[in-house]
């Protein structure tokens, strides 16, 4: 059984309780975590404020060569790490390769950035009777981050929070998520072993409600960063508002593309089976989730992706040739396909897929969805395309943009002029130009607008949002030189 890490050591729950780790494509037993009890929470913070000590007076020079190392550590690990996450998580053993390797990446990133927690001077000549005095801004470390991560991409997600938490000299507690929590665990046994601080990290397993609300009102942390519902992002910043402490979401969205008659359709039809059929078994955030087409190529774009959905291999995602695997357990599907059925009671035309086996769901094409059902209305986590036919831009946009959700979006055509037309007045965080909306780079600003979130992820942005910046004025430090100075002299508040 794997243990969880408090206190600088792997130890069991207080209670000695655990949980199985299951294969979802087999529903076999992989291994076992304990579930932590709120005795395990509040010692893990406890040890996190020794911890913060330790970070804070670690050097930058230190926090980037342990960064780094732990980064070229998973990169050499890789083979292993990936099998283990694709048997955990049901994402196709290439696809757990690629993710392995953007968090060892991202990890890389943060070590580099860590060296350049940049200040900047301040001219206070700028404000009368200030002439005289020298101001400069520094970056600190806020104190304790919680990192709370979901199941669809755990490895990059988290290496998104637990490498900025750390570049920046703060203390971390993970939340690995519950169904898949193995690949973590191994992780943070890496950057122990790498030389971070006696107690600079804590991971707890366990019930992800019961912790994260405990982490939310316990003193003695900062910042809370998490990727996940709409519901537990609101929940959490209900409860830690009471205490100021900083939230920073990503909470999913209903991603729109855009498909223009005179786009390249078959890029188009490339795009959206890649950005959600063909990768992360169509569990990502930031998914094509809903296809406005216009009217004039809705037919043929619905064949195109048809095809594309016949070629698909559905499968063990451990074999090298299976594109979907399953998904995170067996309810899931369950809830994907009655919302496809309810689609279909609705109006909607089943082009192509729509059964399920197990945990298995098939590449789903919809054709003539009503804009109204639960499939369209809601973030449908599954491999599943819903196509909307339109006739102008103006109304593709206005159907967009009718969400609760603005994480990111996509618009193809050949026109650059509409392009950036579509692209301004999408209520998204990022608009992509001929390409799916599932597309990340640690070095871009990622989150959305609405309920998609607060805050932004990126090697540049989140190691700030980690930060404190604290001003510093020296009186009077430069000498009194001229007729500009004595005035200053003697307007000086």
């Amino acid at each position: 059984m794997q243990r969880m890490l408090i206190a600088n050591a792997w130890v069991d729950s207080s209670d000695g309780r655990s949980r199985p780790v299951l294969n979802p494509g087999t529903g076999e037993p992989i291994d076992e975590v304990p579930l932590a009890t709120e005795a395990d929470v509040m010692r893990a913070v406890q040890a996190a404020q020794l911890g913060k000590t330790a970070m804070r007076a670690l050097p930058a020079h230190e926090r980037a060569r342990i960064l780094i190392s732990a980064a070229g550590r998973m990169e050499r690990e890789l083979p292993e790490l990936a099998r283990l996450l694709a048997s955990e998580n049901g994402k196709p053993i290439r696809q757990t390769r690629e993710e392995v390797a953007a968090a060892a990446r991202i990890f890389r990133g943060f070590g580099e950035e860590a060296k350049r927690l940049f200040g900047r001077t301040v001219p206070m000549d700028a404000i009368p009777g200030m002439e005289r005095h020298v101001a400069f801004t520094i970056r600190q470390p806020i104190g304790v981050v919680v990192a709370i991560v979901p199941f669809n991409y755990p490895a990059e997600l988290w290496a998104h929070k637990a490498a900025a938490a750390l570049a920046a000299g703060n203390a971390l507690i993970s939340k690995p998520p519950s169904p898949c929590p193995l690949t973590l665990l191994r992780m943070a046994r890496i950057l122990e072993e790498e030389g971070l601080p006696p107690n600079a990290h804590q991971m707890l397993t366990g019930s992800g409600e019961m912790i994260g609300s405990l982490l939310a009102q316990l003193e003695g942390v900062q910042v809370i960063t998490v990727t996940g519902s709409v519901e537990t992002g609101v929940s959490l910043a209900r409860i830690a508002a009471g205490q100021m402490k900083r939230v920073y979401a990503e909470l999913g969205g209903n991603d729109a593309t855009i498909v223009c008659a005179d786009a390249d359709l078959d890029k188009a039809a490339e795009a959206i089976v890649l950005g959600r059929l063909a990768r992360g078994n169509g569990q990502i955030c930031c998914s094509v989730k809903r296809v406005f087409v216009q009217a004039s190529v809705c037919d043929e774009l619905a064949r195109k992706l048809s095809d594309w959905c016949a070629r698909l291999v559905v499968g063990d995602q451990m074999l090298e040739t299976t594109d979907v695997g399953p998904l995170i357990n067996e309810q899931a599907a369950i809830k994907v396909c009655g919302l496809i059925e309810r689609a279909m009671t609705d109006g909607a035309h089943l082009a192509a897929g729509g059964g399920r086996h197990g945990s298995f769901v098939e590449p789903t094409v919809l054709t003539n969805v009503p804009t109204d059902t639960p499939l369209f209305r809601e973030e449908t986590f599954g491999p599943v395309v819903p196509l909307v036919a339109f006739d102008t831009i103006d109304q593709a946009i206005a159907m967009a943009n009718d969400s609760p959700f603005g994480l990111q979006s996509a618009v193809f055509t050949s026109d650059i002029s509409t392009a950036l037309d579509v692209a301004y007045r999408l209520e998204a965080g990022g608009v992509m130009i001929n390409w799916g909306s599932a597309l990340r780079a640690e070095n871009l600003p990622f989150g959305g607008v609405k309920f998609s979130g607060l805050g932004r992820e990126a090697i540049h942005d989140t190691l700030l949002e980690m930060t404190e910046q604290k001003a510093i004025v020296i009186h009077n430090a430069l000498s009194p030189a001229g007729p500009l100075a004595q005035i200053a002299e003697r307007t000086d508040r």
